[in-house]
């Protein structure tokens, strides 16, 4: 199985794991001469935020969340990372739930792989507030590496 397309799925708390989840990814990428495709999706109510927070003038400009995405200071942290390893890229954004708008990514991008953070958390915890990563790797249609932040 080639790898052509891994998809990084970054959201709005991956802040604390962007070390990890690029040493990740550049790890398996650059052998295998992938494209990476940093997505990040925003809820809504994320989305509205960080237009006001970025500026943009959303009366002179019909503005993406492709645009929005790649002025994000995690996704701009993480093209610096794979500029300097050599890696290709391109960065997408999308506006939705979470999970689902990743899953949806990866389908039109024809991901190989997927790429997601998270955080520990207890059986009960999954249960009860739901997991973005393991509804991504319940429903993606390609394998998943789940890349957790260092537990220093």
């Amino acid at each position: 199985m080639s790898l052509d397309t891994i998809l990084l799925a970054v959201g709005p708390s991956d802040s604390d794991r962007i070390d990890r989840l690029a040493e990740e990814t550049i790890d398996v990428a650059g052998p295998a001469g992938s494209t990476v495709v940093l997505g990040h999706v925003f809820t809504k109510s994320e989305y509205d935020d960080a237009l006001d927070k970025l500026e943009f003038d959303t009366t002179a400009d019909e503005v993406s969340p492709n645009d929005v995405a790649a002025r994000h200071a995690t996704i701009r942290e993480l093209t610096k990372r794979l500029d300097d390893a050599g890696v290709d890229y391109e960065v997408r954004g999308a506006v939705g739930d979470h999970g689902k708008a990743i899953v949806d990514l990866a389908e039109a991008v024809d991901a190989d792989r997927v790429v997601v953070g998270g955080r520990k958390r207890s059986p009960t915890g999954k249960a009860v507030f739901g997991s973005v990563a393991q509804e991504v790797m319940l429903s993606a249609p390609c394998p998943v590496t789940f890349v957790r932040a260092d537990t220093k």
